[in-house]
């Protein structure tokens, strides 16, 4: 492969400076020399280049260098892709090992570095963790333009050494920029804010969210050299959304620089032009939903204690149209089908918002990130993340607000087949109901359909684009019919108005939604840590009993496919392979013995949490505690994984044993 002749002197340059920083040419003249004085006869003089390359191999001079030297071999004719790159995230400051990244020349990116965290007051008291401790950690997650990064974890304390950088690239896909450089008014131009979620870990693996902030980075457009440190104030969330918890450090940079950077007056011109806008729709819309409000009481005053919810607190206690919690999400690769999609969402744990003090619960509807991001969340964030999925597959889905049982407020998800079909989809379960009316005007004596889904009563459904309200007589789920096109039975809001302020770019103060990420776990490793914990502490609790433990892994192997079978069923409602797992437990246990086994489920990865709460059943404390003659024990874990590192976990404890009458 030939160079052209600028990057052949380039490369010679650098070749040069990499052996001058060895010292390499000293130490060739000191290994000449012994050669010479060593090797030489007196009368031979000369001295051939292979007899010098041998003496620096054998010297393993040539070794050292190779060593230093790191080759990344790659095709040299490779076309830039046109389509945007998957950016990079720099987060190993002490890395010695430099990595390729996937920087394109041909686009603008914003370098973003935080640099420190100050004044995390509530860690004031917090001890320096000793080497190896294991200690609570602050994690900070990062979403921009369909762009997601996560710094490394650093200890709690009131000043956390966050020391991270994030490459953020800035392109505009719109009116034909998507393949060129962003300039500086092109930039002036992209109003997206970079959304900043920052979560706590503790010691048991328990995730809390601490702050969720937007950061206007637009500022730096107007900086000299494109470069300007900031301080972002984070505050709480919840109840605690006016009180401050921290504070980062920020720098941000423009690469490659700006040939021309904006005066601060146009820039600070633009952001309060575009906040003006947002303020007056905001505005508008809440006038016209007073208006819609007003007119839906006048239908029935009864209508007041309906949950008819327009506006939701977010983590940040500001109210938005719920219309702006949906939109709709492709999972890309990641999930296949509306079922895995529904499977995935009730893996996420379920946690519901966390209150101070009694009276009732604590509203809390979460942005996407900050719920994705926490891996848990309360029956609203289910229920959004699930019907944005399902839009996204194509489906009319909407989220349903109303009540279970003894009137306890709750949220979950509709679709409308072509066919008329009405399906309830509950996020935190999984599970699928087919609604079917009941009709009122029947004779008492015709026997009715016996609901099996939860819920007792619906005032509003919605999604990205509609909002509805029930103004049938009854709210009853049971007797509701959901002809949403009959404005008799659903009153409407205006879709334009809800366009207004939910259709993505209308407003400024809207969150983006991010994109799903692949999972980082290994299930295979995942799975054999568990299982090796799991035996360790059966093995334990039968010592304190008095009885040993044998197992037998051939038994322990033959548990898999039941396992598999539950999470297919889980997924599909379809149940498999049940017939082979019998047959091979009927051949792997001899006559005369009894065989015994408890499968159960998990969404978290504890094995100590998950074996306290196997104790509590009485079956499965029966088989690890099994007396009897010839006891084996048997113990199958299997971990499936989900995007965003969500995970089901199926463990299986079972027993043979010989039965003595």
């Amino acid at each position: 492969m030939s160079l052209p002749p600028e990057k052949a002197s380039e490369l010679k340059q650098l070749i040069h400076q990499q052996l001058s920083k060895m010292d390499v040419h000293s130490r060739i003249r000191e290994i000449l020399a012994d050669t010479i004085r060593e090797e030489l006869a007196p009368d031979q003089q000369q001295l051939s280049t292979e007899d010098l390359i041998k003496a620096l191999r054998r010297r393993g001079i040539i070794d050292d260098v190779m060593k230093e030297l790191n080759f990344v071999t790659d095709n040299a004719n490779q076309e830039l892709p046109l389509s945007p790159k998957q950016p990079v995230c720099f987060t190993d400051r002490q890395s010695t090992l430099l990595k390729k990244t996937n920087i394109d020349p041909t686009r603008r990116y914003l370098y973003l570095q935080v640099l420190s965290g100050k004044a995390f007051l509530e860690h004031l008291q917090e001890p320096e963790p000793l080497p190896g401790q294991v200690c609570s950690t602050f994690t900070l997650c990062l979403h921009f333009r369909n762009q997601r990064f996560r710094s490394k974890p650093v200890p709690c304390a009131c000043e956390p050494d966050f020391h991270d950088g994030f490459l953020l690239e800035v392109h505009r896909e719109s009116l034909g920029d998507g393949t060129r450089m962003a300039d500086s008014t092109t930039m002036l131009s992209i109003s997206d804010p970079v959304h900043m979620v920052l979560i706590k870990t503790d010691i048991f693996g328990e995730t809390t969210l601490v702050a969720s902030y937007f950061l206007e980075w637009r500022s730096v457009l107007g900086s000299e050299n494109g470069v300007t440190n900031l301080t972002a104030e984070l505050m709480g969330v919840g109840t605690e959304s006016k009180v401050s918890v921290g504070v980062l450090n920020i720098k941000l940079e423009m690469y490659p620089p700006l040939n021309q950077t904006l005066s601060q007056e146009v820039v600070s011109t633009q952001l309060a032009l575009e906040h003006q806008k947002t303020a007056e729709k905001e505005r508008l819309f809440l006038v016209y939903a007073k208006q819609w409000w007003r007119e839906y009481l006048q239908i029935r005053p009864s209508h007041n204690s309906r949950l008819v919810k327009i506006f939701a607190q977010d983590e940040n206690g500001i109210n938005r149209p719920v219309c702006s919690f949906v939109k709709p999400l492709r999972a890309g690769r990641l999930l296949d089908t509306p079922r895995q999609a529904a499977r995935f969402v009730n893996v996420l744990g379920y946690e519901r918002a966390p209150v101070i003090g009694g009276g009732g619960k604590q509203e809390q509807w979460c942005t996407l990130l900050a719920f994705l991001c926490r891996n848990k969340g309360d029956c609203e964030d289910h229920a959004n993340l699930l019907c944005s999925l399902l839009l996204g597959y194509g489906l009319e889905a909407f989220v349903c607000v109303g009540t279970k049982a003894k009137g306890v407020p709750h949220a979950w998800v509709m679709t409308c087949g072509t066919d008329g079909t009405i399906t309830f989809w509950e996020s935190l379960t999984g599970h699928r109901y087919i609604h079917k009316s009941t009709n009122l005007d029947e004779p008492p004596a015709a026997e009715q359909p016996k609901p099996l889904y939860p819920y007792r009563t619906i005032g509003c459904v919605f999604n990205h684009q509609m909002f509805l309200g029930n103004c049938q007589p009854s709210d009853s789920v049971e007797t509701c019919v959901f002809d949403l096109n009959d404005e008799s039975k659903w009153k409407p809001m205006s879709e334009e108005a809800i366009k207004s302020v939910c259709a993505p770019g209308a407003t400024t103060s809207l969150p983006p939604f991010p994109p799903l990420c692949a999972s980082t776990i290994d299930a295979s490793v995942t799975s054999n840590e568990i299982e090796m914990q799991l035996r360790l502490l059966v093995s334990e609790h039968r010592k304190d009993l008095g009885l040993t433990t044998v197992w037998e892994d051939q038994l322990s192997y033959l548990l898999s496919p039941a396992l598999a079978s539950y999470e297919f069923e889980r997924t599909t409602s379809i149940s498999a392979g049940n017939e082979e797992f019998q047959d091979a437990i009927r051949r792997a246990v001899p006559d005369g013995h009894t065989f015994k086994g408890f499968p159960i489920h998990f969404v978290y990865r504890n094995a100590r949490r998950a074996f306290a709460t196997c104790l509590r059943s009485p079956f499965c404390e029966e088989i690890i505690c099994c007396r009897g003659d010839q006891v084996r024990l048997a113990v199958r874990v299997r971990v499936f994984t989900y995007p965003e590192s969500a995970c089901a976990v199926w463990i299986m404890f079972a027993c043979k044993y010989r039965s003595v009458l």
